[in-house]
């Protein structure tokens, strides 16, 4: 049974009292990263301006609570779920609540506060979910629910929706008959509904466990969020025209604030574990038209199932049991994943993409209670104890390899230049120095050298700061022993003793013993956004002692689209031609840093004119994939397929080519979706 509209010949059902037509809705999928503003944080242009209808006066209006996700929405009787959900005209404290709210359209159940997210819809599978909907709201309102609960299509836009008008109530049922995470709701007329295909916080979870299970241990819901301040909705709901990137910039840019549960960090929830723990996370993504790579420091995570393939199509496709670090988390995707610490301390499990964690240009007041010199946003923090019994390796102290990274400043600024961002100031060009014995390794360029380490051999790398500001280095991917030298200033490490950022002139050491081979990245961990497009980033590969580094060859793709920052191949905007040879296998390690390029493909061709991409280009050559990561892939997917590959915002991947014969080649990188705009292409030439 499903609901609201028969589709492909499932027959459901729908009442709406007031006479209020329904009728099935697509969702608009927008591709854009968008500039930040955080829940609790300051921001002097969007306080005071009403984006949802001018309903009561703000003193009769609820405020908008944060819902951690922990207690389910509802009735649950003799195998039918009840729930009640009322759209109204709610206050958001969005910037603390020693600042004005904005008024915006939030969910709540009857006699309760209205939650961001909305309130929790869980049920064991082959429930029967009644859902009523009230619009309280002076304009109309779509409720729509993605028909994958019952076995539909797993597509964003296909949903059964129901459309309730204002003042009136409607009902819609449907069997729960998919185990999974999925995302429910609610749009309105207005134009900021039509490009978000969401009306301000009406958006929440359904999740659908599998029948006879038990909620293990430390399973939570996290939802994520991206909400238009109230001066970007006004301002999009009076300008005319359908360019969407047009009317972002002459709204002055747009500024999203980023959630997880209701909160931004500093302000999201701490989490606890203790050694051993298996740690159960449903991550959902409700923020349409914004992908989210969610990272983990420290800890690979298994990802138990992945819901929401839909847009540009995964390459290969996500299968359970995979093993990453980071996974691209598409619009309205979701993901059941399992990690456990085998370590104590602090770490960091955060959205990628830099301007999602990066503080907002606008400066917070100094009563704002928050540090907000570091990352902000889609952060969470879980802190690890150790386990009663269990003792942590210590730090070796012979055989050490002994490394130098100082950070310098290169000649003369580069123009900052962001795409829909003033130039506040000048960004110089930075980029480690790679030293030891003696020997110094300098890109003069705004990327920095190539670290490569071997799997077991302990190192101890000093960071030195020549720049007049601070940094930090975090070791991306790597199994790093002590949460102290992660490179999260202010968190990583344990109870009071905490990382610090390294101030300009000062110093820091890192100690580690990477614990298995593969291809990782280091990258500054202060002012991300800021550091890593100067230069502050570069390729970590680990190998095995005496293993080959023939015919080895990285691919770090970096830079900022649409900015004075061009988009470029280890720092080159037009890279220099690469050599294979014929009838050798080639290991080629990709890795994406880029700064707005969420999920760029790589194809590898044969076809010798490579402006303009063709739909199932015949002349891509077949590779295998091999690790992402760092970690294997599961040996279902390493078979050899044609050479096209999606690689997320700070995700690494390994494949192996065989050249068969002589002759070029092209390595494109091209965005996924849209036109697939050429982004940087190198040339291969197979002797």
């Amino acid at each position: 049974m499903s609901f609201g509209i028969q589709f492909a010949g499932r027959a459901g059902r729908a009442s709406t009292p007031r006479g209020s037509p329904i009728v099935p809705r697509t969702a608009l999928l927008m591709g854009s990263l968008r500039r930040t503003v955080f829940a609790g944080v300051a921001c002097g242009l969007c306080l005071g301006l009403a984006a949802a209808d001018p309903a009561p006066s703000p003193a009769a209006q609820p405020v908008v609570s944060a819902n951690p996700n922990t207690v389910a929405a509802g009735t649950f009787h003799d195998g039918v779920l009840t729930v009640t959900l009322e759209a109204k005209a709610s206050l958001w404290y969005l910037d603390g609540p020693k600042r004005p709210p904005m008024t915006i359209e939030a969910f709540s159940e009857p006699g309760k506060p209205p939650l961001m997210p909305a309130p929790l819809i869980r049920v064991p599978a082959g429930t029967e979910v009644q859902l009523t909907i009230r619009n309280s709201l002076a304009r109309t309102l779509t409720f729509k629910v993605p028909v994958a609960v019952h076995g539909g299509p797993d597509r964003v836009a296909a949903t059964d929706s129901v459309v309730v008008a204002p003042g009136a109530v409607a009902t819609l049922t449907t069997q729960a008959g998919v185990p999974g995470n999925y995302v429910y709701h609610g749009e309105t007329p207005l134009r900021s509904g039509k490009v978000d295909a969401l009306a301000g916080l009406l958006a929440g979870a359904i999740v659908i466990d599998t029948v006879g299970t038990v909620a293990p241990p430390h399973d939570r819901v996290f939802v994520i969020m991206a909400n238009s301040d109230s001066a970007e909705t006004v301002c999009r709901d009076t300008i005319t025209g359908d360019d969407a990137r047009q009317n972002a910039i002459q709204c002055g840019g747009e500024r999203l604030h980023y959630t997880i549960n209701g909160a931004s960090w500093p302000n999201t929830e701490r989490l606890h574990a203790t050694v051993g723990d298996s740690l159960h996370w449903r991550v959902i993504n409700a923020s349409q038209g914004l992908p989210h790579p969610m990272h983990l420091h420290g800890f690979y995570y298994r990802i138990d199932s992945y819901r929401g393939q839909s847009g540009p199509q995964a390459t290969p496709p996500i299968v359970s049991g995979q093993m990453v670090v980071t996974q691209l988390l598409r619009p309205y995707a979701a993901m059941s994943i399992t990690w456990s610490p085998d370590r104590p301390g602090n770490w960091l499990f955060h959205c990628h993409t830099a301007m999602h964690t990066t503080p907002p240009e606008l400066m917070p007041s100094p009563d704002d209670g928050a540090d907000m010199s570091g990352m902000v946003g889609l952060v969470l923090g879980t802190i690890v104890a150790p386990r009663a019994g269990v003792v942590s390796a210590g730090h070796p102290v012979a055989s050490v390899r002994r490394l130098r990274l100082v950070a310098e400043e290169g000649p003369g600024p580069l123009p900052r230049g962001l795409w829909r961002e003033p130039v506040r100031d000048s960004l110089p060009l930075m980029h480690f120095v790679l030293e030891e014995h003696g020997r110094r390794t300098d890109t003069h360029a705004d990327v920095s050298p190539e670290l490569d380490l071997v799997r077991g051999e302990p190192v101890a790398i000093t960071i030195v700061n020549h720049l007049r500001e601070a940094t930090s280095v975090h070791w991306h991917g790597i199994e790093i022993e002590d949460s102290y030298m992660d490179g999260a200033p202010g968190f990583s490490g344990a109870g009071t003793h905490l990382a610090p950022a390294i101030a300009p002139g000062d110093s820091f050491v890192a100690r580690f013993t990477p614990p298995r081979a593969g291809t990782f990245m280091y990258h500054a961990h202060v002012d991300d956004l800021r550091e890593q497009l100067a230069g502050l980033e570069g390729a970590l590969i680990v190998r095995d002692r005496g293993a080959s580094s023939s015919d080895d060859h990285t691919f770090f793709f970096k830079g900022f689209r649409l900015s004075t920052h061009p988009l470029e191949i280890n720092g080159q905007a037009n890279p220099d031609t690469v050599v294979l040879h014929a009838g050798r296998t080639a290991r080629l390690r990709f890795m994406n840093l880029s700064m707005n390029v969420p999920s760029p493909s790589f194809y590898l061709t044969a076809r010798p004119d490579s402006v303009a991409q063709i739909a199932n280009d015949p002349m891509l050559v077949r590779w295998r994939l091999v690790a992402k990561d760092g970690f294997d892939l599961p040996a279902g997917v390493q078979g050899p397929r044609p050479a096209h590959l999606i690689v997320g915002m700070g995700e690494t991947w390994d494949v192996e080519f065989t050249p068969e014969h002589d002759g070029p080649l092209q390595l494109e990188i091209r965005e996924s979706g849209g036109q697939h705009e050429l982004s940087v292409r190198v040339p291969i030439r197979v002797e």
